[in-house]
């Protein structure tokens, strides 16, 4: 049993980094397969459906490592603004030491796919709310209102995003350095 379940994750694994590296069109079956090292059947097999499933489970796997990766570090410290900013700073660190993309975000697939699969763009659109319900439960969690904590939450997660795309495209991490930078301005006085 436990090698059919390895053979699915190597085939989500190497689809999802594929998607995040280089797109949803640039994406091939073909590629995902021999990428992954397992036979055709076996991607016919665990999605039927095809790449658009696949693109799926793997917009969840990316979303639910980010959701954990987000309640892992906001849950180590009281403070919401230093929780946020090690938060920040932890994943700038971790794609600095991996020297490569890694699953942070769906914002590719999420532009790519939007207007031409509501399946895709309904996957990112629960990867962002989750993410964005992340913060917002750490904010309400610290004595935010809940209404404030839920318009910070997709502030929050609109310039994670944004600072993301900007320092992979740069290759500079400094955009999620100067996000981090601001936090304490956001949410200074808002409880």
């Amino acid at each position: 049993m436990k090698g059919k379940s390895d053979t699915r994750n190597k085939i989500l694994l190497t689809a999802s980094r594929l998607f995040l590296r280089q797109g949803y069109h640039a994406t091939g079956l073909s590629q995902i397969i021999k990428e992954s090292g397992t036979p055709k059947g076996s991607l016919y097999y665990y999605f039927p459906n095809g790449k658009e499933e696949l693109a799926i489970e793997a917009v969840k796997l990316t979303s639910d490592f980010i959701r954990q990766k987000i309640t892992e570090y906001l849950d180590q410290i009281d403070d919401p603004v230093e929780s946020i900013q090690v938060f920040i700073d932890q994943i700038a660190q971790e794609i600095i030491d991996l020297k490569e993309v890694i699953p942070y975000t769906v914002s590719l697939l999420a532009l790519e796919t939007s207007a031409i699969s509501e399946p895709i763009r309904e996957s990112c659109k629960n990867a962002f709310e989750s993410w964005e319900n992340g913060f917002s439960a750490k904010l309400v969690k610290s004595g935010f209102d809940k209404k404030k904590a839920d318009e910070l939450g997709i502030i929050l997660q609109v310039m994670m995003e944004g600072a993301l795309i900007s320092a992979l495209t740069k290759k500079d991490m400094a955009p999620l350095y100067h996000v981090a930078k601001y936090i304490p301005v956001l949410l200074k006085q808002q409880v």
